[in-house]
């Protein structure tokens, strides 16, 4: 028998059983306990918060996380874009629309509805051509296979079930354009999926560095981990500044007589950027009670406009 030469390149190696993954996981998880509790503690913190305060928190840092992870996705979708698409369906140009629609659809996702794991193909509105050829693996399969590895993670943290599944994403077949996005979306919602007051986990406020990948799990892990904290300590920080202002502009607006002041106020507590259509269509109000009160709150410092245009203004509150 001929010796086999040892110049010859490698042959192709079988990937990691799912043993050898889940266990790799669980030695992540138990390297960074300490770190792990802590983030814990600061999810349990802001899930009470929104678990006491209004509706409108939620949906405002749904809009915000959603317009960070759409540049951590290569979209780039701007608050103020974002929220003109929400409210009105209204986008600058065509080629942006695919783009706001990936981003409306992690808002719809990040305020509500079931779960990932109930139902991932409606979860991310993904099914099957009908004329899927025979070589293609369906969806639903690799969709299958994805959340079987995530059920005998059971014994994990939902927080590293969450890394987990966010890095085992395009391994398992689910990756397309704006996979990202829907890995990210996902990952959020299962690390918050033991909550009550917080639908979601945020993940990229304050910097997206902990969805970087590359490295071992334990890595990874602890990438997840300082970015999940820094996001946590972002969105308490974004509820106290609007809690603080909503308390002033109520102080303030007393003197106004009418539901619209009311109002405008539960929209710019639940949107970071309005517009004066924006207002008019979320608060049934007339356009010129609109424009008064905006012009008024305004005047007393209690918004600022951002444009700086005659056309098109939009308004935030001033913190």
């Amino acid at each position: 028998m001929e010796e086999e030469p040892d110049d010859l390149p490698p042959g192709p190696r079988a990937g990691p059983s799912e043993t050898v993954v889940l266990d790799d996981w669980r030695k992540a998880e138990a390297g960074h306990a300490a770190r792990l509790a802590r983030v814990a503690g600061r999810q349990g913190a802001l899930d009470e918060r929104l678990r006491r305060g209004p509706e409108g928190w939620r949906h405002r840092l749904a809009l915000i996380e959603a317009a960070d992870l759409s540049w951590f996705a290569g979209d780039r979708i701007g608050p103020d874009r974002l929220a003109l698409w929400m409210s009105l369906r209204l986008s600058g140009v065509h080629d942006e629309t695919a783009a706001l629609a990936r981003v409306g659809w992690a808002v719809r996702r990040l305020t509500g509805g079931p779960g990932p794991e109930v139902d991932l193909s409606a979860f991310l509105d993904r099914r099957d051509p009908e004329n899927l050829s025979d070589e293609a693996e369906p969806f639903a399969d690799r969709a299958g296979g994805w959340l079987d590895l995530m059920a005998q993670a059971n014994d994990l943290h939902p927080i590293t079930r969450a890394a987990m599944g966010f890095h085992l994403w395009s391994l398992a077949g689910l990756g397309q354009q704006g996979d990202r996005m829907e890995a990210a979306v996902t990952a959020a919602r299962i690390a918050a999926s033991e909550g009550k007051g917080a639908v979601f986990a945020p993940l990229a406020m304050g910097g997206a560095g902990g969805l970087r990948a590359g490295g071992p799990p334990a890595d990874r892990l602890a990438r997840w981990l300082d970015g999940m904290e820094t996001a946590c300590l972002t969105a308490m920080r974004h509820l106290d500044d609007i809690e603080t202002w909503a308390a002033r502009a109520e102080a303030a607006m007393t003197i106004l007589s009418g539901k619209t002041p009311r109002a405008l106020r539960a929209v710019l507590t639940e949107w970071p950027l309005i517009s004066a259509p924006m207002a008019e269509a979320l608060t049934g109000a007339s356009r010129a009670a609109i424009q008064r009160n905006l012009g008024w709150m305004e005047a007393h410092c209690l918004i600022r406009e951002m444009t700086g245009q005659g056309r098109y203004r939009m308004w935030r509150a001033a913190k």
